[in-house]
């Protein structure tokens, strides 16, 4: 039943912090900070060249001011001119802080023009040995920053996708009793169809994902759009009930873009809830930050607008788009080894993108079974000692079974870490190594060979003879 008046009217304490997207649940950076938007730098050449420029120049004329006759303070007992070059090689590196350098050597020759043999050659090369040090210092700490930032969003990735997981299988575990008799499958289930659909068509995703929604938050009439160049599709891919096409500049529609999170008509003023037509609009947000597509809600039973309902909304559709980002990384090792599950292909290419963004290796160690340790069901009691971020593959072959296991941000000793871990097992199973059990492990550096050459070596593993 569709009526904006009465859902206008809803009691503040059950609206007030619904629509709240966990990816915007960040605490602020040091850049909201004041202080902290000193330490930030510009990524615009032209701002940063201007600050090369100006901040010597501004020291300068506050030289100058100090002491006419001596403006780059050249013969005080401190050079505090050199304070300019010193902030720039801080903040940009070495190279910005001899450009400042060069400014203050630049103003010297013109202040001084025809004097040049009183150049204070020890104030000058002082000064450029101290603003390389600390040109140096903050390169190191750049690079060693931009690392740990980019691990921090990995971790915060996983994080999030792990938090997802458990929230649906507690909301599936909630409901399965009482859902058992009225509807035909659980949502594990229905995730798992729905995620065997992200890869199909868009039209065909959709529609799988719509009916979902109807069926766990009641929704009557409702559609979902693609987003083309961060803007929706007039025509949805796929609707359900009497959804029409999208409102263009629909006040709803424009706040949930806008503020990148589902957004709903019981937390909009009387004026938008008079020109909406919509009782929910919410995007498809991937890990990325990408929006891929809107959920527009127009018919709804009264009651179903409630905390759980939207955050059923909220999570099914991040797990919706985190299925199309999966499925997009993955296609080019799936393409060539069909049998490679999708999440260990989408880790392996992520991994991959890390790496290069943050030279931080990851490892894969590959466990093969002779036929005594496969009639003793050791892959599947290996599989049960997973850790949490960790991905399996297990290969059937003619020769026996790999057990091929994916370690984010790894190296050599971290998967001799592991072996060491699995060595302990064999011998509380009997004082026993892992050789004498007929398991054999195999060590692959995800580190300077791409994914496809790594699985390549991985199936040559697998498909050896013993």
């Amino acid at each position: 039943m569709k009526n904006h008046g009465l859902l206008g009217r809803r009691p503040r304490s059950m609206t007030g912090n619904i629509g709240t997207d966990s990816r915007d649940g960040k605490p602020g950076d040091l850049t909201d900070i004041v202080l902290g938007k000193l330490t930030s730098t510009s990524v615009r050449p032209a701002a940063m060249l201007g600050e090369i420029l100006l901040l010597p120049l501004a020291a300068v004329v506050i030289g100058s001011a100090v002491n006419a006759e001596d403006p780059l303070l050249t013969a005080t007992s401190f050079p505090w001119t050199w304070l300019a070059p010193i902030i720039l090689a801080l903040r940009y590196g070495p190279l910005a802080g001899l450009g400042g350098a060069g400014v203050l050597l630049a103003a010297w020759l013109a202040l001084n023009a025809g004097h040049y043999d009183d150049f204070p050659k020890l104030h000058f090369l002082g000064g450029l040995i101290l603003v390389m040090l600390v040109g140096e210092f903050s390169s190191l700490w750049l690079a060693r920053t931009r690392r740990a930032e980019t691990m921090q969003i990995y971790l915060d990735q996983r994080l999030e996708h792990l938090t997802h997981q458990h929230y649906l299988l507690r909301l599936s575990h909630d409901r399965l009793e009482q859902d058992l008799i009225s509807r035909p499958m659980s949502m594990r289930d229905a995730l798992r169809l729905l995620q065997e659909q992200s890869g199909e068509a868009a039209a065909s995703s959709g529609l799988a994902l719509l009916r979902l929604l109807a069926q766990y938050c009641q929704l009557e009439s409702a559609a979902f759009h693609r987003m083309i160049n961060g803007l929706p599709e007039h025509i949805p891919v796929a609707r359900i009930g009497t959804a029409d096409n999208l409102r263009t500049g629909d006040p709803l529609v424009e706040q949930a873009l806008e503020m990148r999170r589902l957004c709903h008509v019981g937390q909009a003023s009387e004026e938008m809830q008079q020109r909406t037509r919509y009782l929910i609009v919410a995007p498809a947000i991937d890990l990325n930050g990408d929006v891929l597509g809107l959920l527009t809600v127009e018919e709804l039973p009264f009651f179903a607008l409630q905390d759980e309902t939207l955050q059923t909304i909220n999570l099914l559709l991040s797990y919706y788009a985190d299925g199309l980002a999966a499925q997009k990384l993955a296609t080019p090792i799936l393409a060539e080894f069909p049998d490679c599950p999708q999440p260990f292909a989408f880790e392996m290419q992520r991994l991959w993108h890390l790496r290069q963004a943050t030279r931080i290796p990851s490892v894969l160690v590959a466990l093969k079974f002779h036929m005594r340790a496969i009639e003793a069901d050791l892959p599947l009691q290996i599989m049960r000692l997973k850790r949490g971020l960790d991905e399996y593959w297990l290969i059937a072959t003619e020769s026996g079974l790999t057990l091929a296991t994916l370690m984010p941000l790894g190296d050599q000793s971290s998967a001799e870490g592991y072996l060491a871990r699995l060595e302990q097992w064999a011998a509380q199973k009997g004082d026993r190594r892992l050789s004498e059990l007929g398991v054999f492990p195999h060590v692959l550096l995800l580190d300077n060979a791409p994914p496809r050459e790594v699985i390549q070596r991985l199936a040559r593993i697998a498909h050896a003879p013993d």
